[in-house]
């Protein structure tokens, strides 16, 4: 059976064409699809010809592997004016963007005298604005940690911390996941970034808090609801992002940046969350991307993990590093890095500030579930980035990179399984117990129980 999941694309612009794909295709859906109730409309899917056509287009600009997704959807694109109009839209939005005035202008009086609905023509425009001169993204409100101080959020000590990533797609998939973590009753819940497919503010409204309000009913249980920066939430310039932080939860539970501290009441266990999407805005270079934290931002983290008597769980969207996934550019002799070694650097300044008491690292990104065995000084180092993105079988997330020297290796049996062409989505539960911090992984095949589970103590030997 073929998947009806809309895939996504490891490529800012892309991205950002598939927000505007998206946009167009809610607007002109007939009103009986739409919902007048709190749940948000229904993200439109591969039954929509349009957004067939933009995938269509889309992955035409990507590789073989990527473009072999196109046999595994159901329904192909349409053979009309539909499939012309959204390639038409694509190259408009490349040429705008790398800042190609003449055709952009060309491009768009072919859209303009074509039989393309004037909306598509409005809709590309909208979002022509997250582009600034020569197609460099505008200034993203980052908040420093100056603007921070030393504040932290209180968390009780036996909470149940839910911990997803990459799970803002908005889909069937995405609600099903949220309604097994509520059913777990968590004391909060984590999102480790990217609210797809360019976090605009439309689709971390509608895709994001629209859905957690109401799958977890927060308007009674009031559960805190954090969430990190990934690439594609500040491929917007992160318009959706920082908006949605002053609007997901109230004093004192708000989140003040998009870097935080959630610290238990007995001082036995926190969450250090990093912000390493914030140089990892460039639509143009995604596969070459080496993200790192501010200098500042850095500091804050250091004091934070140094003032605490406790140990430290630490979380961000990137990884450390990957047998899977390319991490920046090759070096000189061609080889990859299985490792971030900015990121790299900043775990070892966290761990000479308080030795012994980094527990782990949980990151999103790649959207896989990986659970390595110690590696570049982390003993537990977790990929969880399969919340709800499509993973295809022709994509082969667990194929290793083959040039990587010394690549990080897998625990045993960990590998998410696959059915119908897809691979599981999950998400990792985090249960603090004074003593100890288990965390249960678990995958959509099972909601009920675990796939795998594991302890930290709360002391080093």
């Amino acid at each position: 059976m073929m998947s009806d999941e809309v895939p996504t694309f490891r490529n800012g612009l892309l991205s950002i064409y598939q927000s505007a794909v998206d946009d167009f295709a809610r607007a002109t859906q007939p009103p009986s699809t739409l919902s007048g109730s709190a749940a948000p409309p229904p993200r439109p899917g591969l039954e929509h010809g349009f957004v067939r056509a933009g995938v269509a287009a889309a992955l035409t600009r990507m590789d073989d592997k990527a473009a072999a997704l196109n046999a595994r959807m159901r329904m192909p694109p349409p053979q009309d004016s539909r499939r012309d109009c959204a390639e038409l839209g694509l190259r408009y939005l490349e040429a705008a963007a790398k800042g190609d005035h003449a055709d952009a202008a060309a491009l768009k009086d072919n859209l303009r005298f074509s039989q393309c609905d004037a909306m598509w023509i409005q809709t590309l425009d909208k979002y022509l604005k997250y582009f600034g001169p020569g197609g460099g993204l505008r200034t993203i409100p980052y908040v420093p940690a100056a603007a921070v101080g030393n504040r932290v959020i209180d968390m009780p000590p036996d909470a149940c911390i839910a911990v997803v990533a990459d799970w803002g797609t908005g889909s069937d998939a995405a609600v099903a996941l949220l309604k097994s973590i509520a059913a777990k009753n968590p004391t909060i819940v984590i999102h480790l970034g990217d609210i797809y497919y360019s976090g605009t503010a439309t689709e971390c409204s509608t895709y994001f808090q629209r859905i957690v309000d109401m799958v977890l009913d927060r308007a009674r249980t009031k559960i805190p609801i954090y969430t990190l920066s990934g690439n594609h939430d500040m491929y917007s310039g992160g318009a959706g992002y920082y908006d949605l932080l002053a609007a997901l939860n109230d004093p004192p539970q708000r989140q003040p940046a998009s870097f935080f501290c959630l610290r238990a009441t007995d001082q036995s266990w926190q969450f250090i969350a990093m912000d390493t999407g914030l140089h990892d805005h460039n639509p143009f270079d995604v596969s070459g991307a080496l993200t790192y934290l501010e200098p500042d931002e850095e500091d804050w983290h250091a004091a934070r993990i140094g003032e605490f008597p406790g140990r430290t769980i630490l979380l961000s969207h990137h990884q450390l590093f990957s047998a899977f996934s390319r991490i920046g550019p090759a070096g000189p002799d061609g080889r990859g890095n299985p490792c971030n070694p900015p990121l790299l650097k900043s775990l070892q300044r966290f761990q000479a500030a308080a030795p012994g008491r980094v527990a782990a690292w949980l990151w999103g990104h790649e959207h896989n579930l990986c659970i390595y065995q110690p590696y570049a000084g982390l003993d537990c180092g977790r990929c969880i980035g399969h919340g709800a993105v499509p993973v295809f079988d022709s994509e082969a997330p667990y194929a290793p990179l083959p040039d990587l020297p010394d690549p990080p290796q897998l625990v045993a049996e960990t590998q998410l399984p696959s059915k119908n062409d897809l691979y599981a989505h999950g998400y990792a539960m985090v249960t603090l117990g004074g003593a100890t911090a288990r965390i249960d992984y678990f995958e959509d095949t099972d909601f009920a129980a675990p796939t795998y589970s594991e302890t930290l103590p709360l002391a080093t030997a």
